[in-house]
């Protein structure tokens, strides 16, 4: 790998990169199957990534018709790397297995070790001989919608794809390594004026919040929407606030702290709502909610905007959906992804029914959602919120971070990128983007 990642430091060509020996392993990071009942009594906040994710070799798989190698000059953390590594809400050993039994090449990722990872910049090395749009040396960032087109159900909207699944936490071979393996319908352009890191940050989380908001298949947010976001300068709500403003809407922000309330304003977010000051309790005890608490946030959120929420940005889960279910407009939409707090939520069904408000389930993008996504990213529309960066070999640590909510915005992981600062190719579009607004996130240390 010292040679490939040299010669792309080089700027070697896409013909001399295709020219060089594959290893026959790479360094990856990792949990172990033999671990996977290591932290078995312990409370969720008790389970330590760093004691779960190992970082060595493991052995190169083999490439399957359509797919390709690809060299990772940086990935990222999301939420799915920290459940891998503290085997909640199960074990991902499953998920592997059950995608062994699909096919031959579907047996490659039943291993011993689950190489995880769900972000990822890099190079592509070599493709397989079904691949048509992609070569080696072309740069490129990987979305996370592992799907095939031989299943009916994947061809209206590849979501709802019966084998659908999300690379590097339900298949193995995933982006913090210093190489992956993945299909081709997961390749898109590298934003040519980020960094490694700045563009291995944003497929998952901007092409989650895009489909939520933008996308038919999510709220189809118009003109003049009022949004509630909560964790507004997190991985998903610092891509959500921006969509809102690029579409017209009117975000309205929730955030934990005065630092990131300013973080939000200079997003250019106007109205904005720091949860910790006004001190909301939307749980009198962990068994029963109190309205009169959500009555607050909804009189809050209107001396703010004149009006409810068209839509709910939500994705905390248990700890809030109750009170967003209570303060979306008559007729507006609760669109969700996921439910950081908890998964078995609760709230008052008469506010639902009664003024026919809709909740929407939304999970990740397709390839079109996750395409547009990234074009807003590469033509610099979208920042990237990245806050930290990590080597690979302190990838446990970084995932401990995420793990306790010790970050804003996301983390980045260098791979084969031996520092930060590499990558950028469009240095003219960076500077009309602006270095200080590319970079935000990290100045305000957040």
């Amino acid at each position: 790998m010292e040679q490939i990642r040299d010669a792309i430091l080089a700027g070697a060509s896409g013909e001399e990169l295709g020219a060089l020996p594959l290893p026959e392993s790479y360094r990856a990071a990792f949990v172990l199957r033999e671990e996977a009942t290591m932290f078995e009594g312990q409370a969720s906040e008790e389970k330590d990534p760093r004691k779960s994710l190992h970082v060595g070799e493991v052995a190169l798989p083999e490439l399957a018709p359509d797919e390709a190698y690809v060299a990772v000059m940086a990935g990222a953390i999301n939420f799915n790397t920290v459940w891998t590594s503290i085997f909640e809400p199960l074990p991902t050993f499953g998920f592997l297995d059950r995608l062994g039994k699909e096919s031959r090449w579907g047996a490659r990722h039943a291993l011993p070790y689950h190489v995880v990872g769900s972000d990822a910049s890099g190079v592509v090395l070599r493709v397989g001989s079904a691949v048509r749009n992609w070569k080696p040396g072309d740069r490129v960032v990987i979305h996370c919608n592992y799907v095939d087109d031989q299943d009916p159900t994947a061809h209206d909207d590849s979501m709802l794809a019966a084998n659908q699944k999300i690379w590097g936490f339900e298949t193995n071979f995933g982006g913090l390594a210093d190489l992956t393996l993945v299909k081709a319908n997961q390749l898109m352009p590298k934003p040519a004026h980020l960094t490694w890191e700045e563009a291995a940050i944003n497929a998952l989380c901007n092409s989650t919040a895009y489909r939520m908001l933008v996308s038919p298949n999510g709220a189809r947010m118009t003109q003049g929407d009022r949004v509630l976001v909560w964790g507004a300068t997190g991985g998903l709500g610092s891509y959500a606030v921006q969509h809102v403003l690029n579409g017209g809407g009117i975000p309205i922000g929730v955030v934990s702290s005065p630092e990131k309330a300013e973080l939000l304003r200079d997003l250019g977010v106007e109205a904005v709502i720091d949860r910790r000051a006004k001190g909301y309790r939307f749980w009198k005890d962990e068994h029963t909610q109190d309205e009169s608490e959500w009555r607050r946030l909804g009189k809050d959120i209107r001396a703010l905007v004149g009006e409810d929420p068209d839509i709910v940005f939500e994705h905390p889960g248990r700890q809030t959906m109750g009170a967003s279910v209570f303060v979306c407009k008559r007729g507006g939409t609760v669109v969700t992804c996921a439910a950081t707090s908890g998964y078995m939520i609760e709230y008052d069904n008469r506010h639902l029914w009664m003024r026919l408000k809709t909740i929407k389930g939304s999970h990740f993008a397709n390839y079109r959602e996750a395409w547009d996504a990234n074009r807003l990213i590469c033509d610099g529309k979208v920042l990237p919120p990245l806050s930290a960066v990590y080597p690979l070999e302190q990838v446990g640590e970084a995932a401990y971070q995420v793990h306790h909510n010790l970050h804003e915005g996301k983390i980045g992981v260098l791979c084969l990128a031996p520092e930060e600062g590499l990558g950028v190719e469009d240095p003219e579009l960076r500077a009309k983007v602006g270095e200080d607004r590319i970079t935000l996130f990290r100045r305000h240390g957040a």
